[in-house]
């Protein structure tokens, strides 16, 4: 039973086509599209696929981008079915205010960090970091209860919003430097150093909370831009949030 997963962010729609909802399968497709080439899912990326019989997913982007991309999945006449974050689920204690409003795609992050973490050794804290359109910093403790967790600008925002409401800072992307000397240096570097300092100050945090050295896992597409400016040990990980549709999968399609 081929199970198809999908991420909608604020800035893309990721999705992989797996040969079972289960942790361990394999992946058979994947791929991502901007959001504004959603219309064009079933008549390019996903036409030649071998039709799935289950799909889960995660939709942060709104009703409208959600309702494009169900259209897309009448090609396989497949109901959609969307995750919503749970007081608790799949070994992951939801320690939000309101849990349900707690984005899916974090909570789904932290399901698969809590899984990969449980794989790798005895159960330990964890900060779960997503760099894309925004960046979410979580910690969640060597029990898997959900602590808390930071939201803040991407490097995109940050510099739009220095942009929009500084004169004269409408300049190329720069390199992050130690010592920026020019203006677009200086926007990128401290941007990154914004974001490396957020993460570095949660895990001070975690450590204290849990007593216990924190896992540090990083996904997202911009990770790769921030993982080295870091002097934390870190996984830089892909498929968190699809290693948590994969886990609920299994819970939800035990035929499969």
């Amino acid at each position: 039973m081929s199970f198809l997963v999908i991420d909608i962010g604020n800035t893309r729609l990721k999705w992989g086509l797996y040969e079972a909802p289960r942790p361990e399968a394999a992946l058979i497709a994947q791929g991502a599209v901007f959001l504004e080439a959603i219309d064009r899912l079933a008549e390019e990326d996903w036409a030649r696929l071998p039709a799935p019989q289950r799909m889960l997913g995660s939709a942060v982007a709104g009703q409208g981008v959600r309702r494009r991309a169900e259209e897309q999945l009448d090609l396989w006449d497949l109901t959609p079915r969307w995750v919503v974050s749970q007081p608790q689920d799949a070994g992951v204690s939801n320690g939000y205010e309101h849990p349900a409003r707690l984005g899916s795609d974090r909570w789904l992050a932290l399901i698969g960090a809590r899984a990969r973490v449980l794989a790798s050794g005895p159960a330990r804290p964890a900060l779960v970091v997503m760099v894309g359109t925004a960046v979410t910093i979580d910690a969640m403790d060597a029990e898997g209860r959900f602590l808390g967790g930071l939201i803040l600008p991407g490097f995109g925002l940050m510099l739009k919003a220095l942009e929009s409401g500084t004169a004269g800072l409408k300049v190329p992307t720069g390199e992050v430097r130690e010592f920026p000397t020019n203006t677009s240096d200086a926007l990128m570097s401290g941007g990154t150093y914004g974001i490396a300092g957020a993460i570095e100050r949660m895990h001070r945090h975690l450590l204290r909370r849990c007593g216990a050295e924190p896992a540090l896992l990083m996904g997202g597409g911009a990770a790769v831009k921030l993982a080295p400016e870091t002097d934390l040990p870190f996984e830089l990980v892909d498929t968190l949030i699809f290693e948590g549709l994969l886990r609920l999968g299994a819970q939800e399609f035990p035929d499969g």
